[in-house]
């Protein structure tokens, strides 16, 4: 079997489609052919597959041959068997016939003949030649057609369909589309099944030693070739997959040595797209193929059938598994492959692979995750030809070329050197190459760094490449070491001290021949190896492309450039940003050396940003000098002073110290320059800061106070900064904002610890964190929002961000820190000099320095003839003993020792001593409550109704306190003042003769001692003292005296006088008389008052006079007026009825002319109720005629409506213009009338049924 591959592989390259065989009885087909060749490809048909699943297959190709046709006859019967994959899978008979005689006798037995065979899936197709203007003919070509449906149809299938050549059935083709389906589907299914058991067979003598993979491959192939022809290519790709299996599994487990293959000319080039590449028979091997060309082989056919499937993620993903793998076999066959064979098929694999990829690739057919791992194995694709094409390009000498940066040092340090089993030679004719190559290498030098960074350049080779490659030539048994090892990366390295070789060992130059034994080659130099890999790879590369991307280094970095931003790209669209980030920093390296530093700070700054979000320090440290010496080219100030402060914020050991004092001298160079504007940085990496140990500094309410922070310093040397701000943030409450202390002295920061001091101006109540540090230094301002990290993470100076902010402040909530009271509550003098005692008691908080205002409210004045006393306080009750110590007065009273000292009132203030900061003490102010009313008497069976408030003043205390007066404590005092006595009076008795009787009652207002030396009554026009007294009662009664609280009485004897309008009119009232005295005390209340030092007698007695005014009313004997209240209707009142009230109103006397008035007859009336109660229907209010004579009377009458029921007060009647003494009313005082409910109602009544 395995002698048909070549003609096997014939037949799969010239049958891409079906066929359908062509019957053609009745030589119909070049009539017919075009318009059934016209319906290819069957645009959509059901097949099985494998499984027997039904597949819907669209644009299925096929072919239309005639069975005389010679490809069909010019097979063996063996071909026919093994290649079955090309037979027709369907056979249409053309058939035609006019008459019946013709049909029985000649047509019938011919197609009896013809689908005799039952291996073949045929069908009729009667054609009908009949015009359709000739009745006659068609309806015998009817007749003809039936008969053959009878011979030829059974009950199961159909096998007859009729075409009319001048005008087709509308259902046709759809019948003839439908019955070569359903054959193509049948004959697929006999030959799947054919083809299975037969590589059941074969697979059951796998082990066997007549086992042959080439006959399995036939048959397999054959299978999956027949699925391919059928569109059915998941089944296809199956069969491939379960192929390539099987071959591995041969592969290894078969004993005998096979040739690898990959040594032909052009196998450099990886054919994994390409299954035509190489003929079979080229790589067939005894009984199986080449390793290296039949697996290609395989994953072309895999891959272009994923094509067709656009499975392009999958293509991409086995690709890149394919590549891998097969790299790892052509390793380990490297001995015997040509130099770089590996390198340069992986390059070539990679990147066809990349293209055919791309060229199919539509976008949006491909789901959203999907998508993202296709773009990221085209990512991998890219980068794994970059690092193989990298490793080429150094072995040729473009090493100087490759940016020694750390992801290219990690991908190149990491791969290993090519391993031939001979490192190729030196031609004799490239003597000259080697001089210019060397030429090149004494002349290239490492770019410096900047800011004068000394580093240790990152590797890009595995192990020495002139030590590996003089290892591996064949004649190499010793050398010279220095040569060995180029004089650059020298022996020396990786030794001890002791194991070095001292330099006078090694006396010989790098381009020295050195002296060698006779059998010894002398070791190649590094320009000799650049040169023998160079011609080496000259053989071993086919691809020109590749080639000319390795013919100078101008061309070798457009390669670079292009491998690299592929990748880069692919990446960032797969969202896998670190892989992107890092390779763009690739191309930004490539971008800086040509000048191109705008495009170069853009990738740097995407470099550094991940470098730093990771905490990669170490690669930070490589990439962020180059950033930095970009933005200097630009003139990016900001960015320039960022990345100062950025390098100055990495771990110390990665620069040296006079690298980071350079990174500081050019930040403040640069802010101490012109600048056109302050540039704004964030230095919180750098400067950090945090409260002191301890407890937080407590303040109270509108208290100022000194906040002292630490502030930690990252700079190599003291640096200045010239203004500090910090914020302080409440923790409370979020809706407030941050509160900023300022610091407008330049402060001296040095390297670690530093203390700082701000000045804290009042707060409101709650606790305060740390917010933000900012500050400036020349022109940039800077910002710092990171909190110190300080001592073991068990102690409090450690802030960590995981725990809540320690509190750096606390403002304790507003409470009283002072208290201001009256010292005495007992009323006061008015009209007279009194001390007022104002009690001040600090609660916890010092008073020094205070300054108390004072302003008094009306009617109250301060006497500035006087100084102000103050004298310390202390309460001993026992009631007061907890409060003094509570509110912090720490007095022992045992041992209590009394300050006084005089104070003077300037502008309404008084300024407090200093040993009166935390006593309590008592201030006397000298004041005078001024009042220009008369104290009344009232008579004794009346109710006192004298308002306390008439008697009150205020007094507006302003205590300003604290260190700058910031704490305010303000409170207004009412003092009380009243006169001496309250005077009542009343009539003791009325004696026969007129006299009356007076009593007057003193009762002291005071508490203080009372003396009355004098007193006498003045009377008022009507009423004449009795006998000789002169108002004045027995002086046997005097001096009286009356204690606190108590009362005492004085009688006085009086009669009734002659009276007279006009004087009566002028003096209405009595005035009473008292001369007193007092004695108190001011820390009780009332004292005597106090007399000017000019006026002031000594040992005098201090005499007072107190005024009362009473008012006395003569009896009321004979009324002029009469007022009745007639009674009420007999059946009562009720609720909502009407109701008359009538009074009568009777003159009693006549009056005198004088008395009467101009209008005489007419009397003013009024009637009040209560309106709750009652509804006036009639006039309230109105004036009636009433004569002047005696006897005279009238009726008043008004109607009015009770609205409540009880008893209640009835309307009243009054006559406003006359004096109530005039009138006499009946009933004398208030009385109740009763009031019914209202009567029911039968509109309210509900007839209930008995």
């Amino acid at each position: 079997m395995a002698n048909f591959l070549a003609q096997f592989q014939s037949i799969k390259s010239t049958s891409d489609r079906l066929v359908i065989s062509v019957e053609d009885v009745s030589d119909l087909w070049p009539a017919v052919k075009p318009a059934f060749e016209a319906r290819l490809p069957f645009k959509q048909g059901s097949l099985n597959n494998k499984t027997r699943n039904p597949v819907l297959v669209e644009k299925l190709p096929a072919e239309f041959i005639l069975t005389t046709d010679s490809r069909l006859r010019s097979r063996f019967p063996q071909e026919q068997l093994l290649f079955w994959f090309r037979e027709p899978y369907a056979t249409i008979v053309l058939v035609t016939c006019e008459d019946l005689d013709e049909f029985k006798t000649i047509l019938k037995p011919r197609l009896k003949l013809i689908v005799q065979n039952d291996e073949r899936e045929w069908f009729i197709v009667f054609v009908s030649r009949a015009h359709p203007a000739n009745d006659k003919a068609s309806a015998m070509a009817k007749k003809v057609y039936a008969k053959l449906e009878v011979e030829f149809n059974t009950k199961k299938r159909e096998r007859c369909c009729k075409y009319d050549i001048h005008s087709p059935e509308s259902n046709f083709w759809e019948d003839l589309e439908s019955k070569i389906m359903e054959c193509i589907r049948n004959t697929l299914d006999k030959r799947v099944q054919f083809y299975e058991e037969e590589i059941r067979k074969l697979s059951e003598q796998r082990l066997m030693p007549v086992w042959n993979f080439c006959n399995f491959f036939i048959l397999k192939e054959s299978l999956a070739f027949m699925f391919e022809m059928a569109h059915l290519h998941d089944d296809a790709l199956r069969e491939y997959d379960e192929l390539e299996l099987c071959y591995i599994e041969t592969v290894n487990n078969t004993g005998k040595q096979r040739d690898f293959g990959g040594a032909d000319h052009g196998d450099d080039q990886a054919a994994l797209l390409n299954p035509g590449n190489k003929a079979l028979t080229q790589i067939v091997q005894d009984d199986s193929f080449r390793e290296f060309e039949f697996r290609q082989y395989l994953f072309a056919c895999q891959s272009k059938l994923l094509l067709k499937l656009n499975r392009l993620f999958e293509v991409a993903s086995r690709g890149y598994s394919f590549i891998i793998s097969f790299s790892k076999s052509l390793a380990l066959h490297e001995r015997i492959l040509p130099f770089c064979m590996r390198e340069t098929w992986v390059v070539t694999a990679c990147l066809a692979l990349i293209d055919a990829i791309l060229s199919n690739y539509n976008d949006g057919l491909m789901a959203p995750d999907i998508e993202k791992r296709f773009f990221h194995l085209l990512g991998d694709l890219y980068s794994l030809a970059r690092v193989k094409f990298m490793r080429l390009a150094y072995l040729i000498g473009y090493g100087t070329e490759i940016e020694r940066s750390p992801v290219n040092s990690a991908a190149l340090s990491l791969l290993s050197w090519p391993k031939p089993a001979v490192w190729p030679s030196v031609p004799a004719d490239a003597s000259a190459e080697v001089l210019e190559k060397e030429k090149v290498i004494l002349q290239t030098t490492s770019r410096t760094k900047p800011f004068g960074i000394q580093r240790k350049p990152l590797p890009l080779e595995p192990t020495v490449l002139l030590r590996e490659a003089n290892r591996r030539r064949a004649s190499l048994s010793a050398g010279n070491a220095f040569e060995t090892f180029d004089g650059r990366q020298g022996i020396t390295e990786g030794m001890s001290p002791s194991q070095k070789v001292p330099p006078s060992s090694i006396p010989r130059t790098n381009s020295s021949p050195g002296n060698f034994d006779g059998s010894i080659d002398r070791p190649m130099r590094l320009a000799e190896i650049f040169v023998a890999a160079e011609h080496a790879l000259k053989k071993t590369i086919s691809s020109q492309e590749l080639l000319k991307s390795l013919s100078s280094s101008e061309e070798f970095e457009q390669k670079y450039l292009e491998l690299t931003k592929g990748a880069a790209d692919n990446y960032h669209r797969s969202l896998w940003k670190r892989h992107g980030v890092v390779l763009d920093g690739e191309i930004a390296a490539v971008s800086f050396k040509h000048g191109h530093f705008d495009q170069a700070a853009k990738s740097y700054e995407k470099v550094c940003a991940l470098y730093s979000g990771e905490g990669w320090q170490d690669l930070l440290a490589e990439v962020l000098p180059n950033l930095a010496e970009c933005q200097k080219i630009l003139n990016d100030q900001a960015g320039y002073l960022l990345s100062c402060v950025r390098l100055l914020s990495l771990d110390e050991g990665l620069f040296l110290n006079e690298e980071r004092q350079a990174f500081q001298s050019e930040l403040v160079r640069l802010a101490h320059s012109e600048l056109k504007d302050p540039v704004p940085l964030d230095v919180s990496s750098l400067i950090t800061f945090s409260g002191n140990p301890g407890p937080p500094l407590e303040l109270c309410d509108r208290d100022p106070g000194t906040l002292s922070v630490t502030v930690w310093s990252g700079f190599p040397d003291d640096i200045t900064l010239d203004s500090i701000n910090l914020t302080i943030v409440p923790t409370s409450s979020a809706d407030e904002g941050a509160k900023a202390l300022q610091s407008s002295t330049p402060n001296v920061l040095h390297p670690g610890r530093n203390t700082i001091t701000l000045d804290l101006p009042p707060q409101k109540p709650g606790s305060y964190v740390l917010g933000v540090l900012t500050g400036q230094i020349g022109q940039l301002r800077f910002r710092s929002h990171s909190f110190s990290k300080i001592g073991p993470a068990d102690t409090d100076d450690f802030m960590s961000y995981e725990k809540p902010a320690k509190p750096i402040l606390k403002v304790l909530r507003p409470r009283a820190l002072v208290d201001l009271d009256a010292a005495v509550s007992s009323p006061l003098l008015t009209n007279e000099r009194q001390w007022i005692g104002i009690l001040v008691r600090p609660i916890n908080y010092s008073l020094k320095g205070a300054v108390l205002y004072i302003d008094t409210g009306p009617g109250l004045e301060i006497d500035d003839s006087h100084v102000i006393e103050m004298e310390t306080y202390a309460d001993v009750s026992e009631n007061d003993d907890n409060k003094v110590q509570k509110d912090g007065a720490q007095i022992d009273s045992l041992n209590y020792e009394k300050k006084v000292e005089r104070l003077t009132l300037h502008n309404g203030k008084i300024e407090f001593p200093n040993w009166a900061s935390d006593t309590p003490s008592i201030i006397w102010v000298l004041v005078r409550a001024m009042s220009d009313m008369l104290s009344r008497g009232s008579s004794s069976v009346t109710t006192r109704r004298e308002s306390i408030v008439d008697a009150m003043r205020t007094i507006a205390l302003n205590l300003e306190f604290g260190v700058y007066h910031n704490q305010i404590f303000e409170r207004t005092l009412a003092v009380h003042f009243t006169y001496p006595f309250y005077v009542t009076t009343r009539v003791t008795d009325k004696c026969n003769d007129g006299t009356l009787l007076l009593q007057v009652i003193l009762h002291s207002e005071v508490k203080a001692t009372l003396t009355i030396y004098d007193a006498w009554l003045d009377l008022q026009h009507g009423f004449i003292h009795n006998g000789q007294t002169e108002g004045r009662p027995s002086s046997s009664l005097f001096p009286l005296v009356i204690s606190p609280t108590s009362k005492a009485g004085i009688l006085f004897s009086i009669c009734l006088g002659k009276t007279n309008g006009e004087e009566d009119r002028k003096q209405q009232e009595s005035i009473l008389n008292i001369k007193y005295g007092i004695s108190g005390d001011r820390t009780i209340g009332a004292h005597p008052p106090v007399m000017d030092e000019s006026t002031k007698v000594d040992d005098a007695r201090q005499e007072l006079i107190f005024k009362n005014a009473i008012t006395l009313q003569r009896p009321v004997l004979d009324p002029c007026l009469a007022v009745g209240f007639l009674p009420l209707p007999s059946d009562g009142l009720r609720v909502g009825q009407l109701v008359k009230m009538q009074w009568r109103v009777e003159r009693l006397k006549d009056l005198d002319e004088k008395e009467v008035p101009e209008q005489n007859d007419e009397v003013l009336y009024e009637v009040k109720a209560n309106s709750g109660n009652w509804m006036i229907a009639g006039r309230k209010r109105g004036h009636v005629s009433l004569s002047p004579k005696q006897g005279a009377r009238i009726i008043i009458s008004v109607l009015c409506m009770p609205l409540v029921a009880g008893y209640v007060r009835p309307p009243h009647l009054g006559l406003p213009d006359v004096d109530e003494a005039d009138v006499s009313c009946k009933p004398a005082g208030p009385h109740l009338v009763c009031v019914l409910p209202p009567a029911l109602s039968s509109s309210f009544c509900i007839p209930v049924n008995s």
